[in-house]
């Protein structure tokens, strides 16, 4: 087998190839696939001892398939019980955007016997905080009484054992463990709990066609359109010592006890005579638009020296201090269900610190005409590391003025709810318009690379294009999307494969997904470079602050060869340490993966411990002074599209015989030394940015091009005098003066 001088193989034997092909064939059709997979309930059964899984019970009897996913759990021949999976019930996403798996064991009358935090992959918790405390928060459900609290929850507060720096893993995995206990009691007619259904006879529902009144900021107060929390540092520091610790007793807070801690309104904001009131018309006929049919929203205000909006959407796009409870329903914002407002329109409105409008997603059963509570969280530091948390409940129920009654035939819940479309498809109706954009991207750099050659013409318009690109990555795919590919995802494949996966959670994110796929299908065209050179939000921020270096005049180191191609292997090292312990422990592998930073950078945005938060811009740094060099030598994901992207169909990058023999111009000018002195690309390491071509039809930097512009240069001032010529004998035949001599008579 040999190399020619565009860096492909020739005379490769064809048995060879086509199992080549068909390995890359297998990586494609199994690319979508290195997503984390949802679990099922028989794994975490499968090899347990049965008393481990559930006190006293020597056998457990898996699941049926035709019925709840609940394992039952048996001591001879008595059933003590039923262990489930809350992920397989309810969807428990966390900061990872990955489900969070938790076993339960419950009895018959539904208290709570076992608890098991089985996996996850919050980066809260696997790095900096045991996870010894949070599984010590989960075991302490033990002996809580579903049935009781299913019946109760509406008028009692449940106060949370919050772990200070995962409080919205905490609260995430409280919100689900209940709500699955109390579906499956539900289900299974546990502790006198029946299914849910629909109350036969008169039923409160929004009504659609009450004409709009216009409203002050008092009329919305008076009829309770706008319901409120109104609380001073008294209150809270009287609900502090109520709750019996000492240490937040002591510490109560400062000022006056009638001096205000938060003023909290909220209503909601979709119906006509609240919103258009409260909001103005622009930014109501604005979040109308927004709307899917039947679809829901929330105005919140809010000022004192207390914000409801908290700092947990910044950091993992959670927002931490707020949730929406309505029945067994309960559930948090995310940062992309909310817009921030300058303030309440409606005449006679108070200055508020914080006005926000949250979009209720559609797959969440909100009754508008049903009341529900806005629960405020309300921490108290009580040590270095240790907090202790009060919630304050805002009780709404909608005026009703807005209301009307009709009676329904009785429907099952459960029945309801088969008849609704997957929840994968409901958010990615609820996305349209992100999926719109990442379609539209992918098109684009798709045409950029089929018409690389009409652009490559125009330098000056391939360098805007490329910064335009990378400013989209990094801030709408990168910052705002959090569509950050990672080694993680790469590593999950074998453990999907081999213990099963779900579509439906896979298609829960679904500008992964598409990233993913158009990640796969350009591994065929043009290998790594694409996602690489083009998609990376990290490798955009890189590239980017060192063009800024460069405009700063900040020295450039080039790495001298022979270093830089031994160098070029400590990625792939990297990948294959990670991928040996992933087929070991997945969660290890997934702690060792911090090697990346761009989970800090990208997802976390610096908002993180300081260890992690150096690493990244160390890596920051010296790319200032090595362009790319994360991604040249260290990047374990860069190395992993680089083993299918080898295996490429095409070859769209040219490349005249005398590169590298005669010429070093595009392998000094290639950002990460991608081209070898010999003249070839290395397409392990090439990044797609297109510089090459560039020089390739520079007739003022090329040779080859210089060559023929001069050539083609002489042959025009040759052709000019031959004409000259020509027209001056013509001119002498016929006695006439040439046009050079009637010039000069002129």
């Amino acid at each position: 087998m040999s190399i020619d001088t565009d860096g492909r193989l020739r005379d490769r034997p064809r048995d060879l190839r086509q199992l080549l092909l068909r390995c890359l064939l297998a990586w494609v059709l199994a690319w979508p696939l290195t997503v984390a997979a949802a679990p099922e309930l028989p794994r975490f059964l499968a090899g347990a001892e049965a008393a481990a899984l559930y006190p006293g019970a020597d056998r457990i009897e898996p699941p049926r398939a035709d019925g709840v996913p609940v394992a039952r759990a048996l001591r001879g021949d008595e059933l003590l019980g039923y262990l489930f999976l809350t992920s397989d019930l309810v969807g428990t996403i966390g900061y990872s955007g990955k489900p969070i798996h938790v076993l339960v064991g419950l009895d018959p009358a539904a208290v709570i016997r076992s608890v098991q935090l089985v996996e996850h992959s919050e980066p809260i918790v696997l790095v900096g905080i045991p996870e010894a405390r949070i599984r010590k928060v989960t075991e302490g459900y033990v002996g809580f009484d579903i049935a009781a609290y299913a019946r109760n929850h509406d008028q009692e507060r449940r106060q949370v054992d919050i772990v200070t720096g995962a409080t919205v893993t905490v609260m995430v995995i409280d919100d689900t463990l209940l709500r699955a206990a109390i579906k499956v009691a539900r289900e299974l007619r546990l502790g006198g709990l029946e299914p849910t259904t629909q109350a036969a006879g008169p039923r409160a529902v929004l009504d659609p066609d009450r004409p709009f009144a216009s409203s002050d900021w008092t009329g919305l107060i008076a009829d309770g359109s706008m319901q409120r929390l109104l609380l001073t540092v008294d209150d809270i520091n009287r609900a502090f010592d109520a709750s019996g610790s000492t240490a937040a007793a002591e510490r109560p807070e400062p000022g006056p006890p009638t001096d205000l801690f938060i003023d909290l309104y909220a209503g909601l904001a979709s119906v006509p005579g609240i919103g258009r009131n409260a909001l103005g018309e622009r930014e109501y006929a604005n979040l109308e638009a927004s709307l899917a049919p039947g679809q829901h929203a929330l105005v919140i205000a809010g000022r004192g020296r207390f914000s409801f909006k908290g700092s947990g959407y910044v950091r993992g796009g959670i927002f931490d201090r707020i949730q929406l409870s309505q029945g067994d329903n309960v559930f948090r914002f995310h940062d992309y269900q909310h817009k921030r407002l300058r303030r309440i329109e409606a005449a006679g409105a108070p200055e508020f610190d914080d006005v926000d409008v949250f979009r209720i997603p559609e797959e969440v059963a909100f009754d508008p005409a049903a009341p529900w509570r806005l629960e405020l969280l309300v921490g108290r530091g009580v040590g270095p590391t240790t907090k202790v948390f009060q919630t304050f409940e805002l009780r709404y129920q909608l005026p009703e003025s807005y209301v009307r009654y009709e009676t329904p035939p009785p429907v099952a819940a459960s029945a309801g709810r088969a008849e609704e479309a997957p929840l994968w498809q409901r958010i990615w109706k609820s996305k349209t318009v992100d999926i719109a954009v990442m379609v539209v991207a992918l098109g684009v750099l798709t045409l950029i690379f089929f018409f690389q050659e009409w652009l490559t013409r125009r330098p000056r318009l391939t360098q805007r294009v490329r910064v335009a690109y990378l400013l989209f990555t990094l801030f709408w795919l990168g910052l705002y999307a959090n569509a950050q590919l990672s080694v993680v995802n790469v590593m999950t494949v074998f453990n999907a494969l081999l213990t099963g996966f779900s579509w439906d959670y896979f298609l829960m994110e679904p500008l992964i997904f598409i990233l993913w796929g158009g990640v796969a299908a350009s591994l065929l065209f043009w290998g790594r470079g694409v996602f690489c050179g083009w998609l990376c939000p990290f490798g955009a921020l890189q590239e980017l602050l060192n063009r800024l270096a460069k405009r700063l005049r900040i020295p450039q180191w080039r790495v001298p060869w022979g270093l830089h191609e031994r160098l070029w292997t400590v990625k792939y090292i990297v990948f294959l340490v990670l991928f040996g312990v992933s087929l070991h422990s997945l969660a290890t592998a997934e702690h060792l993966a911090e090697v990346e930073p761009f989970k800090t950078a990208i997802i976390l945005k610096f908002v993180r411990e300081w260890p992690f938060v150096l690493f990244a811009l160390a890596t920051l740094a010296v790319g200032l002074f090595v362009e790319r060099a994360y991604c040249r030598y260290l990047c374990p994901l860069g190395a992993a599209l680089a083993i299918p992207g080898r295996l490429r169909m095409f070859e769209w990058l040219k490349r005249y015989h005398d590169c590298g023999t005669r010429c070093q111009i595009c392998a000094n000018g290639c950002m990460v030394q991608a081209i070898h002195p010999e003249g070839p690309i290395n397409p392990n390491e090439c990044l797609y940015c297109l510089h090459c071509q560039e020089l390739y039809f520079d007739e003022q930097q090329c040779p080859v091009m210089v060559k023929r512009r001069e050539r083609r240069e002489h042959k025009a001032e040759l052709s000019a005098r031959m004409t000259a010529g020509l027209e001056s004998r013509a001119a002498a035949t016929r006695n006439e003066p040439t046009a050079t001599e009637a010039e000069g008579q002129r």
